[in-house]
């Protein structure tokens, strides 16, 4: 495993699993397999509605729990409420988080970070940051904030690089985490004919030189499976390195392309929607 340092010293796995879109029953599968095929980043969210399956898998796991790396989110509708952490713990049955980020600029979203920045102070959380927040966005919360957001969650593919907020996060100090790291379940982006060459030349798959690629280029990624074979395959990545030459060649196939757009009507959506986090199994 490599591992990025935050701006506060924490160190974070390159590597982890998402539980986006994944049952219960599923995440708790997802994740005990990842856990024991050697993962140590799990990430998950409020919005999941999966929490609780993701702490039955940690404790089911047997791996100890300082060993694991805990990610998840907070919902809008959680924002302005003063123990929105606090049930998040519960829900995943642990003394503290080691990433919490707000998951959209949705809503009260300042009072969402100043929630965040108490929890930080008061030790249930090792480090905080954002997820699908603009330059303008991440530029608001840095002019208010006490603790420096450590992580920035956003769509990173070969097709959508984000060079230049990259750049931007650089200067601040701030990681990158990718979502859709493999570009959306694209086909025509795992059969790009670079990646079908270097899957040759290494012995490995197309994903996984994508996944390769984002590490090596500084993105913290989360693919998201239910497939225990693909969660296997997905972490076997630290025992090859692309070279400075075939990364330029990838570096060339940014198309600025996302998958996901967010719009003020989108947030708003966000900022009314209520997860039902009290119904999860």
């Amino acid at each position: 495993m490599e591992f990025a340092t935050l701006n506060n010293g924490v160190k974070m796995p390159m590597a982890g699993i998402g539980t986006f879109l994944l049952s219960p029953d599923e995440a708790e599968a997802s994740v005990l397999s990842a856990l024991q095929s050697g993962y140590r980043l799990i990430d998950t969210a409020n919005a999941y509605v999966n929490e609780k399956a993701v702490g039955r898998a940690m404790k089911k796991s047997g791996v100890a729990r300082e060993d694991i790396f805990l990610e998840t989110k907070l919902w809008p509708a959680f924002y302005e409420q003063a123990d929105a952490v606090e049930k998040t713990l519960q829900r995943l049955d642990t003394d503290y988080i080691d990433l919490l980020l707000i998951h959209q600029p949705a809503g009260s979203y300042v009072a969402g970070y100043k929630l965040m920045e108490k929890a930080y102070k008061e030790g249930k959380v090792r480090a905080i940051g954002l997820s699908n927040f603009t330059p303008e966005q991440i530029r608001e919360i840095l002019d208010i904030c006490e603790v420096k957001p450590a992580v920035l969650q956003t769509e990173v593919h070969p097709y959508s690089q984000e060079k230049e907020l990259k750049k931007f996060l650089g200067k601040e100090g701030i990681v990158i985490q990718a979502w859709y790291p493999l570009g959306h379940g694209d086909r025509n982006l795992r059969e790009e004919p670079l990646f079908t060459e270097l899957a040759q030349k290494y012995g490995k798959s197309s994903s996984q030189i994508i996944l390769r690629w984002h590490i090596q280029a500084g993105n913290i990624v989360i693919p998201g499976s239910k497939n225990p074979d693909h969660i296997k395959a997905n972490l076997d990545l630290f025992d090859f390195a692309l070279t400075d030459e075939e990364m330029a060649q990838i570096a060339a196939m940014d198309q600025q392309k996302r998958y996901y757009t967010s719009t003020p009507e989108l947030l708003k959506q966000y900022a009314e929607m209520v997860p039902p986090v009290d119904e999860q199994k």
